[in-house]
């Protein structure tokens, strides 16, 4: 375990601003938050273990709370006080292996993966799976290449998978997404390279908001998948 990092003070409040600013993009935390459907956790370091016992047992709570109410827009975010500088490779391998301390966890403690996704991480239809609850997972950092994923700390966001169903079911997705790429563009200066429509690629490829390789898989195994990722 690392050394307990200063307190940061202030950081849910600047993170709220983050999301609150008129050019940030996704325009669904920006509804999570206007709701307060957006709970937000501070964490000491995402280099270290330190607090996954609690953060696991905040977002197994959250997806309790979700499964009661299952409505976009929700999300819980996980703010890390440190490190205040990070590259995006150090980011990708620190969040990795928070993401693989959560799910052992959850398999320890006797959660199955949630069936409506795949616990293939190389599958299209892969979804981190707590509390059986499916997670889209957006990563943020100090030293994000695009602007929408660059915040002073890390940042790990935990967004129900099932709200994105629920919005295709509606015919609202595709429109919703539209509105986000645009207004990334417009923020960024051009496409992010990484997104993919639902079922082309894997979305633990977007997860970390590296440009990744082709070939690149994540260093994370699903507990009971058998299935093992090398870089």
């Amino acid at each position: 375990m690392g050394e307990p990092s200063k307190t940061v003070t202030g950081l849910a409040e600047r993170f709220a601003d983050f999301i609150q600013d008129g050019s940030f993009p996704c325009v669904g935390a920006k509804s999570a938050l206007a709701r307060a459907e957006m709970e937000i956790l501070e964490a000491r370091d995402i280099r270290s273990a330190w607090d996954d016992l609690d953060i696991f047992a905040a977002v197994t709570r959250f997806a309790g709370r979700y499964r009661a109410a299952p409505h976009p827009f929700q999300s819980l975010a996980v703010i890390f006080q440190a490190p205040d500088r990070m590259s995006e490779t150090q980011f990708e391998d620190a969040l990795w292996a928070r993401l693989q301390s959560l799910a052992d966890k959850d398999a320890f403690n006797g959660y199955l993966h949630d069936p409506r996704v795949s616990d293939d991480v190389t599958s299209p239809h892969f979804a981190l799976s707590l509390g059986e609850e499916a997670f889209f997972i957006v990563g943020l950092h100090p030293g994000a290449s695009r602007p929408a994923r660059r915040f002073e700390r890390p940042v790990i966001v935990f967004n129900p998978h099932a709200q994105f169903e629920t919005l295709r079911e509606e015919g609202r997705y595709e429109k919703l997404r539209e509105r986000i790429i645009e207004r990334d563009v417009a923020l960024a200066g051009e496409p992010n390279p990484m997104l993919a429509k639902h079922g082309e690629a894997s979305a633990a490829r977007q997860y970390s908001g590296r440009e990744v390789e082709p070939r690149w898989t994540p260093p994370f195994k699903s507990p009971g998948s058998g299935n093992a990722n090398d870089n």
